[in-house]
């Protein structure tokens, strides 16, 4: 089991760069932002943007992984963004993590067009495939519905080869199989925007569910579900998770045995969202020192 944290970015500098490096003194393998132009309930407040957040985390870091968990298509060209990936991939010396969603709480900042469910899911598809393609410095040449390039090639390559990971965020069946066909990480949530406090036992019988469609869909599409990792990320509806080093630990070995091997939770905030104390990090460092390292 590998242990991540997401850090929202929401503090200036001076204060963020103290957490990311703290995130990688605690023991953490992965550290990880939103993306978005703004957020929910935190919509005035300060917030910042994932890009730049992670170039500044990879300067002031040495060996966490760093990533977005997720960037929203909705604020990217895929062309463009595959060329950030490719720097944020250099600038960390291959600590790089692309996670990629089909966008959020961004719909109704920036418009594309009145597209319907079944659109988005096929936007998101499009996206992914050009992602992988463009990140493992091939020529493309593609005509999509919502996406076109011809025979782009980004120089240079990533640092991590043949590309820098994908982590895509998928729920139902369709996204599972893109998940599938291009990810190196798929990314649950459990229940997709759900955000009411459960306890996260409750969660164990959805997720088990989930990592069994996930497998379906590797199957599906040809790929042997062994060679993905599963990445769930603990909310309130899989709640309680940093009540206590007990609680964590309980939860980790829960959703490992169903299937899980990537375990992400939310540092602590005073207030709704993701309300905790902080000094619960300090009780569970000795568990993510402990944890054996994984190839």
């Amino acid at each position: 089991m590998r242990h991540g944290v997401v850090i929202l970015p929401e503090h200036h500098w001076a204060r963020a760069r103290e957490l990311w490096r703290y995130a990688q003194e605690l023991g953490f393998d992965h550290a990880w932002t939103y993306d978005h132009v703004k957020w929910r309930w935190l919509s005035d407040r300060p917030w910042f943007g994932a890009v730049p957040t992670l170039a500044a985390a990879a300067t002031a870091t040495s060996r966490i992984g760093l990533g977005t968990l997720v960037a929203n298509i909705r604020l990217h060209d895929p062309v463009v963004f595959a060329k950030e990936v490719m720097t944020l991939d250099d600038i960390s010396g291959g600590r790089f993590l692309c996670g990629v969603g089909s966008g959020g709480p961004d719909r109704d900042i920036l418009r594309a067009g009145e597209l319907t469910k079944g659109q988005w899911a096929d936007r998101y598809g499009e996206f992914v495939e050009l992602m992988d393609t463009l990140l493992r410095q091939e020529p493309v040449a593609f005509d999509g519905t919502y996406y076109s390039c011809h025979e782009t090639v980004l120089h240079p390559a990533c640092v991590r080869r043949p590309r820098t990971p994908l982590c895509v965020a998928a729920a139902g069946p369709a996204r599972m199989r893109l998940a599938a066909r291009h990810a190196d990480t798929w990314v649950t949530m459990g229940a997709p925007n759900v955000f009411d406090d459960a306890p996260y036992a409750d969660s164990v019988p959805l997720v088990k569910d989930q990592v069994a469609a996930f497998e379906r869909a590797c199957h599906d599409v040809g790929r042997d579900p062994a060679t993905v990792r599963r990445l769930l990320v603990a909310g309130p509806s899989i709640g309680g998770v940093l009540d206590s080093a007990g609680a964590f630990q309980d939860a980790a070995g829960l959703f490992e045995d169903a299937g899980i091997n990537d375990f992400v939770v939310h540092w602590p905030r005073p207030d709704f969202p993701y309300r905790g104390s902080p000094a619960v990090l300090d009780d569970i460092a000795p568990i993510l020192h402990s944890a054996p390292e994984e190839a």
